[in-house]
């Protein structure tokens, strides 16, 4: 056996997850909402909120789970809104930036590190688009996308006019993968509709308040994808292709093998146009296959109001299955892939549809919160309307979140026991990120608030099962070893996952993957085939449990 153990991190439940216990006679939530006396998170979004009401206000923020100091350790960072042609602040607003202490709380770098941003900030996507160890950050926005280099010194340079990417525009999602195979990370970044002074803003309603337009009254815009040159640049690469001719609103993307073919495809959500399935076919060719594949419409064919995606195989049966949240009325879906490059609806065979009719989804990710080898589900909630209660009853602005737990492949609501952000505290969610950011080995959750402050989630499940935390490294394949597919037993239970990138909704998480044993106290074998261009696969036995290791392509 040979693998990397640069840095092997027990897990530190019984210090630092102990303090954070209720008292022994009270079993503690789920997840437990971290106070910013606690976290030393003070940081608040400004959603400049006008009484124009103009639409870009109602859409941050989003956040994200990184490493970016290289110390095994998951720090935040967090995108707020800036000047652009409709808001002028009367005092600085900058982006937020928060290192890892190690000890549970977090220290604002932002200065020191350089990433304030500047610009009407949306969301963050993390990747290691140079291969150099250290993950450099893309920070999508109304107005000018900024690409931060990480200098691997504590510090980052804005390089984006050195490297292509200049763009204007409304740019939302974003995710790094490897779209053609050849070891480097390719961006898409997602395009909102066509937003200028001569929309703005949107006419009275009954109350003579303005309102926020519906994006259905503005034109759609394509997507961008753009090629790694490999020198620190990056070209356009939709141009003439069915990325380029599918105009939408995208909002939200998820990169993913939906026909097990080794190429990543793309799942992206619509606001009120049609969902794309952009399937990859090799040699710089996509496919918009949304229709064909029953994803593009709800089951009645209407479009919707798509924001938060993910992708990952919730049933177990070694094919990557989908996720779409939607506006209240339109409910959620939950496609199962069928192995044909076609999906079925199965949200309301998982309570999911009837959950999620009065709500408005945004962030949300398939993950297995307690370690049991299952995939679970979140969801972040909140409508985009500040004053929708002014004319709907059963319709609110700040809504709770929801959970799903996984048995044996049907989803089960679990919320009622999941904790105060899922029965009390009440969010107008927009960005959802999952990270274990104090390495005991349970993934937590970040939430971005529109107009208020971060949500930080303590995950306090699964304190009884087992787990191994990985963090891949490709050699030949890209560094962050996107596409990767892990295969393992533990007790006899063999389970598989792929390394997807993206998801949610303006938000960039944890890279490490995270393997729940469950019971098992001992991992019976994992390999691992890398993506191409090696397509090397490696097979480990002995693995230890209960901690992380880093693992290198061999």
């Amino acid at each position: 056996m040979s693998f990397s153990t640069r840095r092997s991190f027990l897990a530190s439940a019984a210090g630092f997850a102990a303090s954070r216990l209720a008292p022994a006679a009270l079993t503690p939530p789920i997840f437990e909402n971290v106070p910013p006396e606690k976290s030393g998170i003070t940081w608040v979004h400004d959603n400049a909120m006008s009484p124009d009401r103009y639409l870009p206000e109602s859409m941050g923020p989003g956040c994200a789970f990184l490493d970016y100091d290289n110390d095994g350790w998951m720090d935040i960072y967090l995108v707020n809104s800036g000047p652009c042609d409709f808001f002028k602040p009367d005092k600085p607003i900058r982006n937020a930036l928060y290192k890892n202490n190690r000890d549970g709380t977090f220290t604002d770098v932002t200065e020191r590190a350089g990433v304030a941003g500047g610009t009407f900030g949306m969301g963050a996507a993390a990747g290691d688009y140079d291969n150099d160890g250290f993950p450099d950050l893309l920070v999508t926005a109304y107005g000018r996308t900024i690409l931060y280099r990480n200098n691997g010194n504590g510090t980052f340079t804005d390089v984006t006019e050195k490297s292509g990417l200049r763009m204007t525009g409304w740019t939302t999602s974003a995710v790094w993968f490897d779209y053609d195979n050849d070891g480097r990370l390719d961006l898409f970044i997602c395009s909102f509709v066509d937003y200028g002074r001569q929309h703005l803003p949107c006419g009275d309603n009954k109350l003579g308040l303005k309102y926020y337009c519906i994006p259905r009254l503005f034109q759609p815009t394509h997507s961008f994808l753009y090629h790694n040159n490999g020198d620190g640049t990056f070209t356009e690469a939709s141009r003439g292709t069915d990325i380029e001719r599918a105009l939408g609103k995208g909002l939200g993307v998820v990169a993913t093998d939906v026909n097990n073919d080794g190429r990543m495809d793309l799942f992206v959500a619509n606001d009120t146009v049609q969902n794309f399935l952009f399937l990859n076919r090799g040699n710089g060719k996509w496919e918009e296959a949304g229709v064909s594949a029953e994803v593009a419409f709800s089951e009645n064919g209407q479009t919707r109001s798509g924001m938060g995606v993910d992708s990952a195989d919730f049933d177990g049966d070694g094919w990557q299955d989908l996720f779409v949240a939607n506006i209240d009325r339109e409910m959620y879906s939950l496609y199962k892939n069928k192995h044909d490059e076609t999906f079925a609806d199965v949200a309301f065979a998982n309570g999911v549809a009837q959950a999620t009719r009065t709500l408005s989804g945004w962030g949300l990710k398939f993950f297995d919160y307690d370690n049991d080898g299952l995939i679970d589900l979140i969801l972040g909630n909140g409508h985009p309307d500040d004053m929708v209660e002014r004319y709907s009853t059963q319709v609110k602005y700040r809504e709770p979140m929801l959970l799903f737990h996984n048995e044996n492949g049907r989803l089960r609501n679990v919320s009622a026991d999941a904790g105060p952000a899922f029965t009390g505290t009440q969010l107008a969610a927009r960005g959802l990120a999952v990270g274990d950011y104090d390495n005991d080995g349970r993934l937590d959750v970040l939430v971005g608030d529109n107009g208020g402050a971060p949500l930080l989630l303590h995950n306090n499940a699964g304190t009884a099962n087992h787990w191994l935390g990985l963090k891949l490294v490709g050699t030949r394949a890209n560094r962050d070893a996107v596409g990767a597919r892990l295969t393992w037993s533990a007790g006899g239970v063999r389970r598989t996952r792929l390394k997807n990138a993206g998801g949610s909704y303006l938000s960039s998480h944890d890279p490490r993957e995270i393997l729940g044993l469950g019971s098992a106290n001992k991992i019976d074998w994992l390999e691992i085939r890398w993506p191409a261009p090696s397509k090397q696969v490696d097979r480990y036995t002995d693995l230890p449990v209960d901690r992380y290791m880093e693992i290198k392509e061999k």
